[in-house]
């Protein structure tokens, strides 16, 4: 019965890694950007002939929620939010990272920076720079970022070419192997003075933290009559 143990113990562990990403939600309910994630388990059988097949259970990377959070005016002018698909691209010492939280302010050099200061950078790849003195700064939903009605930078809305390709990295920061500008028009749209709010629901992640919780309890509690079955079979045998 050593199969039930290590089957158990494969699920335990899945468990407690789902555990840790439910918690990271819930810290992350009032994050601005943030995206919801989850954790799918799968099951492995080996099957070798003339001996009874063993299954494991094996819970898989973090799987992002892309769907969008609730969008809250804030009347910043550096503030964007995204309407529809699509994330913000930003220069990071570790390369390019995409993310949607949009919450930017100009830096002494004039550079568009977010709260960890780093560089929005506009749809060529070139970080969004502010001139001095510039006014009456104003975002077109196509991403076009004027002051007093003349062009400055073009932002651009950037996704993954595999939506499956998608990582976090830390906080808001996404990775992906491959990403491709969005179109103006093709549904998505930048929105002046507006943030997005994290896409977590409070109520369905603290349920789902309890049914992880006790379907961890209900294993512990499996392993625990398995190993004291055990050594009742080895004190009897051993008398």
């Amino acid at each position: 019965m050593e199969n039930a143990i290590y089957a158990t113990l494969t699920r335990q562990a899945g468990l407690m890694r789902e555990m840790h990403v439910v918690a990271n939600n819930i810290a992350n309910i009032s994050t601005t950007g943030f995206r919801r994630e989850g954790v799918v388990f799968s099951e492995f059988v080996r099957a070798i002939p003339d001996v009874p097949s063993l299954s494991m259970a094996r819970a898989s990377p973090r799987v992002v929620d892309l769907q969008p959070g609730e969008l809250i005016q804030t009347g910043g002018t550096f503030d964007m939010a995204i309407e529809g698909e699509g994330f913000l691209l930003i220069d990071t010492p570790e390369g390019e990272r995409l993310t949607r939280a949009g919450h930017f302010t100009p830096g002494p050099d004039g550079v568009l920076v977010n709260p960890d200061g780093y560089a929005l950078l506009d749809a060529g790849g070139t970080p969004v720079a502010i001139p001095p003195g510039a006014s009456g700064l104003s975002l077109a939903r196509d991403g076009t970022l004027s002051a007093a009605g003349e062009p400055l930078a073009l932002i651009g809305l950037w996704q993954p070419v595999d939506p499956l390709s998608l990582r976090h990295q830390q906080g808001t920061y996404f990775s992906a192997d491959a990403t491709e500008p969005i179109e103006p028009g093709a549904g998505s749209a930048l929105l002046q003075g507006w943030l997005e709010n994290s896409n977590v629901n409070p109520v369905a992640e603290i349920a789902r933290m309890i049914e992880v919780q006790r379907a961890y309890e209900l294993g512990q509690g499996l392993l625990d009559r398995e190993d004291q079955r055990i050594r009742g079979v080895i004190q009897t045998l051993g008398r």
